[in-house]
């Protein structure tokens, strides 16, 4: 038996629909369409261009019907933004984009009314200012007035293909306005950014079938008899599920614009330590909880890249990572959870700043200053590492690097080096094959998540990289923990 499925996979470099083929206990996908996400600048403002997406994911759909029959579509986007919904369900612009500068106003607005403690103490998710309690803090009380509803990226699109406006679990836990022990909206946060609960609406399980596509969007189409499925609707749960691993003690790094990387637990840790750790508690496939923590990727490359572009050097990242692989090691490090490193723009001098204040010597070429990136990555990872398995008390024997990153060979020797534990990356399109799968245990094609992941480690090529020796990254250590003040 054949089966096909569709997922609509938005991150925050770019969109693309994916076709997941299932026959004979195996995973096969295929890219149907992809188009560029990114941030649109308006007046000193950072916006998503979501009308334009909306086209993009139509022009996939049609393109997608080419393939056959297709039994059931679901879409995953990143966390935190939101869309406002109007009376007659029109979103209401503009859609604003993580980056933009009003979360810092936002952050003091939701303190002025609530403690960081209580607020961890109900959510059990990490500070960041662009979590999503942080933004609507941030929002005027004339566009909170006229929203009949709210909903996060990718459950909004879901609604749009389906007409059923849901949030899924995953992506609701990601908003810090969501109890991960009740399994409910926080009416205390809710209250202190001045959003009532029925505008966020039911939070339905991962998996739950929400009905056939709109009739005039499958006639248009040509989609028919499609079901829509909210199967994970944040990206991380997506990848999380698709996570090749058996046993118990594994940890995961989820590696792409961003770094999520954590455990998959029965139940939240929400308690001092992990207050003053910064780690969060989002929910997962099956009502599992991924403790992790969520820290700058492979932005800081991606910015470097469009820089060197605008430029007019143009390098792909496989140029890149080679350069990198050419220059001299552990010449410079960054802090890439320094603030300065999160809006777009200027990354390469900002890094070279970074280093010039701190002492160390200012790398000048795309192939030093990738090198220098790559190496703080690592060491972040590692100190992330050192810091979850205190505050669960075991420390993981193996490290699953899935997504865009897990193609960086360097950067998975590098981590492998820096734990001194074995890494095991792949699947690249984990993101993509945890959507698909959780529509196929939805419909009941596939029995159970265990069964799911052995349809990835049957399906998927996968690499296990050893540690090297352990004495270069001794010295690289103590001079990062210097650098980030440990």
């Amino acid at each position: 038996m054949t089966t096909r499925y569709l997922a609509c996979d938005l991150g925050a470099e770019s969109g693309r629909l994916m076709l997941g083929t299932l026959e004979s206990g195996r995973l096969r996908l295929e890219e149907v369409h992809r188009f560029p996400t990114g941030a649109t600048e308006a007046a000193g403002s950072l916006h998503w261009d979501i009308e334009r997406f909306f086209g993009e994911v139509r022009e996939g759909l049609r393109r997608a019907a080419a393939a056959g029959p297709i039994r059931a579509v679901s879409t995953d986007s990143w966390g935190v933004d939101y869309l406002l919904y109007d009376e007659a369900d029109r979103i209401i612009p503009p859609v604003y984009h993580y980056r933009d500068p009003r979360c810092e106003r936002g952050v003091q607005q939701v303190y002025s009314r609530v403690s960081w403690e209580e607020i961890f103490a109900e959510t059990g998710i990490q500070f960041m200012p662009i979590n999503t309690l942080f933004q609507l803090g941030a929002e005027t009380p004339e566009r909170l007035q006229r929203a009949r509803r709210i909903l996060g990226i990718g459950d909004g699109f879901n609604a749009w293909l389906s007409g059923v406006h849901k949030w899924e679990t995953s992506l609701a836990s990601t908003t810090q306005l969501y109890e991960p022990r009740s399994r409910q909206w926080s009416a205390k946060l809710l209250a202190a950014v001045g959003v009532r609960p029925e505008q966020m609406g039911e939070v339905v399980a991962s998996g739950t079938v929400l009905g056939p596509m709109r009739e005039e969007l499958a006639a248009e189409t040509g989609l028919q008899g499609v079901q829509v499925v909210a199967g994970l609707s944040h990206d991380t749960g997506a990848a999380v599920a698709a996570v090749p691993a058996q046993g118990q003690r594994w940890a995961y790094l989820s590696s792409g614009t961003w770094s999520l990387m954590g455990v998959e637990l029965p139940e939240p840790v929400i308690n001092d330590t992990c207050r003053e750790l910064n780690f969060t508690n989002e929910l997962g496939y099956g009502g599992t909880v991924r403790l992790l923590k969520n820290i700058i990727g492979l932005w800081l490359v991606q910015e470097c890249r469009r820089a060197w572009a605008a430029a007019g050097q143009e390098m792909d990242y496989a140029t890149l990572t080679q350069l990198a692989t050419e220059a001299a090691p552990f010449r410079a490090l960054i802090n890439p959870a320094d603030a300065r490193f999160l809006p777009p723009g200027g990354m390469p001098e900002r890094i070279q700043a970074f280093c010039r204040e701190t002492g160390q010597p200012v790398p000048e070429t795309p192939g030093a200053i990738v090198r220098c990136v790559l190496e703080s990555l690592a060491l972040l990872y590692a100190e992330t590492m050192d810091q979850l398995s205190r505050l669960i008390g075991w420390r993981p024997e193996c490290l699953h690097i899935v997504g865009g990153g897990s193609r960086n060979r360097l950067l998975n020797q590098l981590t492998a080096d820096a734990l001194q534990m074995p890494v095991v990356t792949g699947p690249v399109e984990a993101t993509a094959a945890g959507n698909v799968l959780a529509q196929a245990m939805a419909l009941g094609e596939v029995g159970s998540h265990a069964e799911a992941r052995e349809v990835v480690r049957r399906s998927f090529e996968l690499a296990r990289v050893e540690p090297g020796p352990a004495g270069p990254w001794a010295e690289a250590r103590d001079r990062f923990r210097r650098l980030v003040g440990g």
